[in-house]
């Protein structure tokens, strides 16, 4: 198995599960960037580590 069988697929997947909040309720889409704009770099940096840690081990866990 190539890597762009692995990666077109993923990333057709990450655009829809993105777009998914945006079609289903714009309006609280942009009520959570407005509050996550009042927010500190510190607890953005946390959330960043928590989903790139928890990404990189879902894609492990679902390869092997």
């Amino acid at each position: 198995m190539d890597a762009i069988d692995l990666l077109l697929p993923a990333l057709g997947l990450a655009l829809f599960l993105e777009g998914l909040p945006w079609f289903i309720s714009p309006d609280g889409v942009r009520k959570t960037m407005l509050l996550i704009s009042t927010l500190d770099d510190w607890p953005l940096r946390l959330i960043g580590l928590a989903m790139m840690v928890g990404g990189l081990l879902l894609a492990w866990w679902a390869i092997h």
